[in-house]
């Protein structure tokens, strides 16, 4: 298939377009380099840099067979205190993107939603029937996005996935995770293994889990877009399916730490401070009709070996 992966300069972004390459497929990224890297573009795809809301249609004109959509902002701290640019750089973008698919006939979208839709949950695993009531401003872009989708694919008979994300980590070769804002654990605590953080700081130990830290559900980004092209070629028109992608079970901060400090032969400092307002004890994703439907089975869930692949990519 001809796909277009947009935000395919990003972490995740650049591991489905590698991935699809590796499938056989002709993939062209769209990327504006807000966040991404060019060098993150992989080998045998062709990169057009522009602004998605500007330039999906032109893009577009020259027939795909489908669109993975990555593009985003994605600071929940920023999504709060600039709203504005989450609004308009997920939702008005992404409904800008389905008009050009409408009008140039591209068949298949899937789209890269995440678990922040759901807010607090009321019951761990996570299935897809559970409540979406975001806590936060960018997971209320994506949930609104997600509803645009459902009205494109009843209306115009667009084949639509969502796949919301839970905690994505480890990398792909020579694709993996660089962001300039850093919010993700594991990455952080890499960091203090580097020698470029002091410590890393625990967000309260008096949660009601295991070890008193927040528990997790850490999915390595090589069996998350193996999901991508799965939804792909299970997408049917006019119907829009949401998944959750998770490994089904979870690790708690500490279990990290520890586990990057195995990893890494670094001891790594950790400093227990205040809890985050908001942040839920245990998010797990069921990922149970993922399996049944797309035939999906996470095939690297060692925290270990995920923990590993960030390491020799942020150590190249």
């Amino acid at each position: 298939m001809k796909l277009l992966v947009t935000g395919g300069a990003g972490y995740v972004g650049s591991v489905c377009a590698a991935r699809l390459v590796e499938g056989g497929h002709e993939v062209v990224v769209l990327d504006d380099l807000s966040t991404g890297h060019a060098d993150a573009v992989p080998d045998g795809c062709r990169f057009v840099r522009g602004d998605l809301a500007e330039v999906a249609g032109d893009v577009l004109s020259e027939g795909y067979d489908g669109v993975l959509h990555f593009a985003a902002k994605s600071l929940v701290a920023e999504s709060m205190a600039d709203p504005a640019k989450y609004w308009d750089g997920n939702v008005v973008t992404s409904l800008r993107l389905l008009e050009a698919m409408r009008e140039h006939g591209t068949p298949r979208l899937v789209f890269s939603s995440t678990a922040a839709t759901y807010g607090q949950p009321e019951e761990v695993p996570i299935p897809e029937s559970a409540p979406t009531r975001p806590t936060n401003t960018y997971g209320a872009s994506k949930l609104a996005i997600d509803y645009a989708i459902t009205s494109y694919a009843r209306a115009h008979g667009l084949a639509a996935v969502s796949l919301r994300y839970f905690n994505v980590a480890g990398a792909h070769g020579q694709y993996g995770e660089r962001h300039t804002v850093e919010t993700h654990l594991i990455p952080l605590v890499l960091q203090v293994a580097q020698g470029t953080r002091e410590h890393i700081q625990i967000a309260g130990e008096d949660w009601p889990t295991e070890d008193g830290t927040c528990v997790r559900d850490y999915i390595h980004v090589t069996d998350l877009a193996d999901a991508h092209e799965l939804a792909l070629s299970h997408a049917v028109g006019g119907e829009h399916r949401i998944y959750n992608l998770g490994s089904g079970h979870g690790f708690s901060v500490r279990e990290v730490i520890d586990a990057c400090r195995r990893v890494t032969g670094h001891p790594i400092p950790a400093v227990v401070g205040p809890r985050r307002p908001g942040d839920p004890d245990r998010l797990i994703a069921s990922s149970t009709l993922a399996r049944a439907e797309l035939g999906w089975t996470p095939e690297r869930t060692d925290l270990d070996r995920i923990v590993a692949d960030a390491w020799a990519f942020a150590s190249r």
